[in-house]
């Protein structure tokens, strides 16, 4: 995947153009400190692209894994025991992440006749819906290239030595690694946090009365 920043981001925020060996490696950290904010977020930034996919319902509320939705096309009914799908055509969106249903009964494209009894509707739905970032969230863009700069500022070291006492005169070193490999930092999560670009497992309800 793409990086969430570019080597020029970085530039930026330290006040300095790289080296050509300085912007190789910038490059690779990007693509690390990206993978982690991806890992994190629950979320893989790209594009507005459409999908479709079958979730099982909970509670009457059809929960879509990916953000953020940009449109939602259609919401099919799986069908049971062989019996046919059925479209739901009267639903409505908010525009943001629900999709209220509550005239289906009266909106289904052929219903089959005594198919369906109340406690006997399908527990999975159909959903054909676009999500994805038209431009990628600057809280992210932020966040990846701070952790590049931090690491590239950073002091390298690989020495498992931390700290030494020698009478009254003590000293400590950077713990080991520091300068070489990117760190996701609580102040970054709390930044990804408060922008809400973190998705717990199962959000954006779509909603079934």
């Amino acid at each position: 995947m793409t990086a969430l920043a570019c080597v020029k981001d970085v530039e930026l925020r330290l006040g300095r153009t790289f080296t050509s060996d300085e912007a190789g490696r910038a490059s690779v950290l990007l693509d690390d400190a990206s993978a982690l904010v991806r890992a994190y977020t629950r979320q893989d930034f790209a594009a507005p692209t459409s999908e479709t996919v079958v979730l099982r319902a909970s509670g009457g509320v059809v929960r879509l894994p990916k953000g953020p939705v940009v449109s939602v096309t259609s919401v099919v009914m799986v069908g049971m025991y062989g019996s046919p799908d059925i479209t739901i055509v009267g639903w409505g969106w908010d525009g943001l992440d629900v999709i209220d249903v509550s005239g289906w009964t009266s909106c289904i494209i052929n219903l089959p006749e005594s198919v369906y009894e109340a406690d006997d509707l399908p527990s999975t739905y159909r959903v054909t819906y676009v999500h994805g970032y038209t431009t990628l969230p600057p809280v992210a863009v932020t966040v990846v290239a701070g952790m590049v700069g931090r690491t590239l500022s950073a002091p390298t070291t690989t020495s498992g030595l931390t700290s030494e006492t020698i009478g009254s005169y003590s000293y400590r070193m950077a713990e080991p690694g520091i300068g070489t490999s990117v760190t996701l930092t609580a102040a970054d999560k709390a930044l990804l946090d408060d922008a809400g670009l973190r998705k717990r497992a199962g959000t954006i309800p779509v909603r079934l009365r």
